[in-house]
């Protein structure tokens, strides 16, 4: 019977998990929100299909010993010197700021005991890790300005979590009439001395040892020890879980089986966590939010106006953004984060807060968790419309007159400018995206402006007229087509070198008069040929001649496929008899009179542009 309870509990898990994380990350809310809300669906209070909360709850804070040590191996001591800054800075700031003003709330409005508001105001000082990195990673924005120190704030958040969460048994034991236990607080201390010594001493030579074993499955068992080790121990002494498997994450993360491990780890950590944020769904108190949806709503806006209002001078005093991007940081770090539900499911339990304090403050962090995706994508139209429509028309542009204009100052144009500029070649710079100027001004590009090279009236005022050369680098084909039929129109003696995506985009820059569009994978696609080939034996001499001669045959059907592009049906032909051809370029490489001839014609050797 109780085997059959097991796989009726596992079938729930599973089944609820596998239909709301999809429909939550479909309207682009995060996994986390599906994970809750699946809990929430399942749990005692709406379906009752599982009413074991206590023994899900138990097995699912595994989860988070396991992203504990994850988050350990990634926190290596050069990438934290590296980002020290931003991290210790921007971040450090953020949380002790935010922290000391909701814990001064909870102390003096809410009648919290100074130990419970100062767990509490830290809790919600943290945001969501998975929600802002996943935000960034979608709108491919983490190597902007506000992506950079959004990542530093987060990444200090997660530093910060580790001690918030050791120190709520001992802020319980201090709330104690017994006062501080010393003997305990000697045990953690020793507890923590011999997990960094051991682990320093004893992990590496471990897993070498196991290494030499060359068997997967000993070395995911061997992980797993360790994590479930140093956890037990800190356990054994009164101490978090979790603080031992941060401890052997960070002891590993110089190591050189530090992604062996990470990737042994990842899916059980994907899986247990998911199953966490289940249980904190299955645990919440939904009759809070029927019978005082005021207050639960109070607390939310309360949370997210107090974030925010601290978060907005950290971004344009500390981090130099814009007010766009400062905005953009802000909704992202507003909201409450994962491990705010781990500090607060503690504190319950070791008695800081009350069962209703807890289920209040857990529901306002969904709320605002919920509210965030919302949030971010009615902020990016909103400055994004502003973007389009710019204060400004165009930079003025006073310059001598020169030689090459640059339409884009993207990956390629950058890389065109930097070559000029080391020739002394005077050049101008034209660059339609906000957030791209504003980082590149940022390195003194007195050669850039702002505006859309489209526009006439710009090109003008960039002395096109006077120009020799114009790169086209933009990359967006469309405005790419636009540009060069603007320009070949306007100033016929330009002399256009193209960017071009693929075959298409060549074909119709060359229906514009443009000669020769550079293709932006082809040259670095046959240096990677020709590298494979070299690899597999042939000499340097032999893999050029064979990626040049490639180089040729698909320069010539490029030309014969320009003339028939528009009529499919000619196309499709052309290109069998093409790929007939190809299966015959290298045939005559058996025939030593053959390739005698070659030798002696001289093969000029691929150029590389780059």
């Amino acid at each position: 019977m109780e085997s059959h309870s097991f796989l009726n509990t596992a079938l729930v898990f599973l089944l609820a998990t596998v239909i709301a994380v999809p429909l939550t990350k479909r309207f682009r809310l995060g996994a986390v929100l599906g994970f809750l809300i699946a809990g929430v669906v399942i749990g005692p209070q709406v379906l009752g299909l599982v009413g074991d909360t206590e023994g899900v709850s138990t097995i699912s804070e595994f989860g988070v010993v396991l992203m504990l040590f994850v988050i350990g191996l990634e926190l290596s001591p050069q990438r934290l010197w590296v980002m020290r800054r931003a991290v210790f800075g921007a971040g450090l700031l953020q949380v002790t700021s935010c922290s000391l003003v909701i814990g001064m709330a909870c102390y003096y409005l809410f009648g919290l005991t100074a130990n419970a508001s100062a767990i509490v105001g830290a809790s919600l000082a943290l945001s969501s890790t998975a929600f802002g990195l996943q935000i960034l990673a979608e709108r491919k924005e983490a190597g902007s300005a506000y992506g950079r120190i959004t990542f530093a704030v987060l990444l200090f958040q997660d530093l910060a979590a580790i001690p918030l969460i050791a120190a709520v048994p001992l802020l319980a034991s201090s709330a104690s009439p017994h006062g501080v236990d010393l003997q305990a607080s000697l045990r953690t201390v020793g507890a923590i001395v011999v997990v960094v010594v051991g682990g320093r001493y004893l992990l590496r030579p471990v897993f070498r040892f196991v290494a030499r074993a060359n068997a997967q499955e000993v070395s995911t068992a061997t992980a797993l020890l360790v994590v479930l080790g140093t956890a037990w121990l800190m356990e054994e002494v009164g101490v978090s879980s979790t603080l031992g498997a941060f401890l052997a994450g960070v002891l590993l993360a110089d190591s050189e089986y530090r992604h062996e491990l990470e990737s042994h780890i990842e899916p059980f950590k994907g899986l247990l966590l998911g199953l966490f944020f289940v249980s904190v769904g299955m645990s919440m108190d939904l009759s809070l939010l029927l019978h005082q949806p005021l207050l639960v709503l109070g607390l939310t806006l309360a949370v997210l106006a107090v974030k925010a209002g601290l978060l907005w001078p950290l971004g344009r005093i500390v981090g130099s953004l814009n007010r766009a991007d400062t905005l953009r940081m802000v909704v992202l770090l507003a909201c409450g984060g994962e491990f705010a539900f781990v500090v607060l499911k503690q504190a319950g339990e070791q008695r800081l807060i009350t069962d209703t304090q807890q289920g209040l403050i857990v529901l306002a962090i969904t709320l605002s968790m919920a509210m965030t995706p919302l949030a971010v994508a009615i902020v990016a139209k909103a400055i994004d419309v502003k973007a389009k429509k710019p204060d400004r028309e165009y930079d003025t542009i006073e310059t001598a007159p020169p030689r090459v204009i640059i339409a884009g100052f993207g990956r390629v144009g950058q890389i065109v400018g930097r070559v000029l500029r080391a020739q002394r070649i005077p050049f101008v710079a034209l660059e339609s995206s906000v957030e791209q100027m504003d980082t590149l001004r940022r390195f003194n590009n007195t050669s850039l402006f702002f505006g859309d090279p489209a526009r006439p009236d710009l090109l003008r005022a960039a002395q096109a007229d006077q120009a020799e050369v114009f790169v086209l680098a933009t990359d967006d084909p469309e405005a790419n087509l636009r540009i060069a039929r603007l320009v070949r129109r306007q100033y016929p003696h330009l002399k256009i070198i193209a960017r071009a995506r693929n075959r298409q985009h060549v074909y119709r820059l060359m229906d514009l008069g443009v000669e020769e569009p550079v293709r932006e994978t082809f040259y670095s696609s046959l240096k990677m040929t020709r590298k494979t080939l070299e690899a597999l034996g042939l000499s340097s001499e032999l893999a050029t001649d064979r990626v040049e001669r490639f180089r040729q045959h698909d320069m010539k059907l490029l030309k014969a496929q320009y003339l028939v592009y528009d009529d499919e049906t000619r196309l499709v032909q052309t290109s069998k008899e093409a790929l007939n051809d190809l299966m015959h370029l290298f045939d005559a490489d058996d025939d030593p009179v053959a390739r005698q001839e070659r030798e002696q014609a001289k093969v000029e050797p691929l150029q590389d542009p780059t």
